[in-house]
């Protein structure tokens, strides 16, 4: 349908953090209009001043602290985080409820700097705050836009936000373990299991928190079991009855306490990355070799969140999600990069970025990574620049002199589009790893052309891989062609749990 089409693209043109934004800006707005024709009963006035408010603070403290440590500001993250705590915090209204959000702001932004190991913070600012100022002015969130009203809305932003990042494991393991705890409880004191179900989901914050804060990035598991693991624990820990030393329970100490469990498992590191040399590999793409301020670990196949602070950010940001296109056993980390046509205000940025530039690398993650049983056949399949990955696993085979049971099919427009040939080459070389090279340009393809001409097909798939049915098969490029692939390889009689997908936030 073309409003599917619409959304997508919507969504492929956009940043999480910039979503998140635009997101957690409608939903406030939209509550102000509620309250001024009376479905919320809040003064319109006071949601105005508390926002005023809380985004002045917010963007005051954070500046303070940014320039006292000397590190890069995201400044979409602030304001979702002042956005965010104007929706949690019921509107001011007396002295107490201004220190209350005075408190929260500032401890919000703090957290992010002084709570923080390595570079990168541990809790998500506006739980954390909250938390904090609590315990400081004895005040409390009240998650005010948790009603009925706004339930609907929240749950269309969530699920967008959702669908962006593919954080919908998270989101769901969050909500059936409230759902199965807080419903269990209400049954178990009496109340009427319809309407627990209602109060739960539409006069709670358990939409709101799931979606819009529990999928905050930083914060957030990047693997896919820690991060079911990781909705589960909060969801259960976000119970009222839940009571420890005397204090009940909330979302946000649940959040809080769950932050401390996803850092436990996952990465730790914050690079700051000098750029050594970039090199044109194909049109338009570029290999942007950095050199590390520390070792680096990590599998090939796994991505890195880069940012790059510039002048003008356009809605876009300035953070994007790339694979390390380089493979452990070397000494540079390697980023490749296709450049279209209206380039974004970040790939302007990157692509003037001069020799000793930096750029700071955290967030690895993925589980688009080689099956730890060497003898599992498989299949690659890449389109343009979704090579990348593949680069990196075929580059560790060859410097491991591993060998594994692998059939590549790369598919481009035009010749001058494929990247890293040399390395594939090398690989049939010296461990038979066959790749082919497929140009879905027919016009521009070379007559003596000998690889294939068209897009990868089904039968193309039978022709060079007879056992197919026996394979793992990998697939990274376009969401188009991936969407595309895995309908073809179902029809194939390829089961899901042997089709994996490169997916991370920002892919194109």
């Amino acid at each position: 349908m073309k409003i599917f089409k619409i959304i997508d693209d919507f969504l492929n043109k956009t940043t999480m953090y910039r979503l998140t934004l635009y997101g957690v800006v409608s939903l406030w707005f939209l509550a102000l209009f509620f309250s001024v024709v009376g479905i919320l009963h809040y003064n319109p006035i006071d949601l105005v001043v508390t926002l005023a408010l809380a985004f002045g603070i917010c963007v005051l403290v954070n500046e303070v602290f940014a320039r006292t440590f000397g590190a890069p500001s995201n400044n979409e993250s602030v304001y979702i985080t002042a956005f965010i705590l104007a929706s949690i915090i019921s509107p001011i209204s007396s002295l107490p409820d201004f220190y209350f959000l005075l408190w929260a702001c500032i401890l919000a932004m703090a957290t992010k700097y002084i709570l923080a190991i390595g570079k990168k913070h541990i809790f998500n600012p506006a739980a954390a705050g909250v938390v904090l100022a609590s315990l400081v002015s004895g005040g409390a969130a009240t998650w005010w836009m948790g009603t009925i009203y706004m339930a609907p809305f929240v749950l269309i932003v969530g699920i967008l936000i959702c669908k962006k990042i593919k954080r919908f494991d998270l989101f769901l393991s969050f909500i059936v373990s409230s759902f199965v705890f807080i419903i269990g409880y209400d049954i178990f004191v009496g109340q009427n299991f319809i309407s627990a179900i209602g109060s739960t989901l539409f006069n709670s914050p358990i939409i709101y928190l799931g979606s819009v804060m529990l999928t905050e990035p930083m914060t957030t598991p990047p693997i896919k079991k820690s991060r079911i693991i990781y909705g589960a624990l909060i969801g259960f820990l976000g119970d009222p009855f839940i009571n420890i030393a005397g204090f009940y329970s909330t979302p946000e100490i649940a959040l809080v306490l769950g932050n401390i469990y996803s850092y436990a498992v996952s990465s730790k590191r914050k690079l700051i990355l000098k750029l050594k040399k970039k090199n044109k590999i194909a049109n338009e793409t570029y290999d942007f070799v950095f050199l590390s301020n520390q070792k680096f670990n990590y599998k090939p196949g796994q991505y890195l969140e880069w940012t790059l602070p510039h002048e003008k950010i356009d809605n876009r940001g300035m953070r994007r999600y790339f694979t390390v296109a380089s493979s452990p056993t070397e000494k540079e980390i390697i980023m490749g990069v296709k450049f279209y046509d209206n380039p974004s205000s970040y790939k302007q940025s990157l692509i003037s970025l001069g020799e000793q530039g930096t750029i700071v690398a955290s967030q690895l993650a993925g589980d688009f990574t080689l099956p730890e049983d060497k003898n599992k056949k498989l299949v690659f399949i890449a389109g343009g620049i979704g090579v990348t990955p593949f680069r990196s696993m075929i580059k560790y085979l060859i410097d491991k002199n591993e060998k594994r049971d692998i059939t590549i099919f790369y598919s481009n427009k035009g010749i001058s589009d494929i990247t890293y040939k040399d390395i594939f080459d090398e690989a049939f070389l010296n461990l038979g790893i066959k790749t082919i090279y497929c140009l879905s340009d027919s016009e521009s393809t070379p007559k003596d052309w000998s690889g294939e001409k068209g897009f990868i097909t089904p039968e193309m798939i039978r022709k060079y891989v007879p056992d197919f049915a026996q394979r793992t098969f990998y697939m990274s490029g376009p969401r188009s062609m991936i969407l595309a692939f895995q309908d073809s390889l179902g029809k194939m009689g390829i089961p899901k749990n042997r089709i994996k997908t490169d997916f991370f936030p920002g892919f194109v």
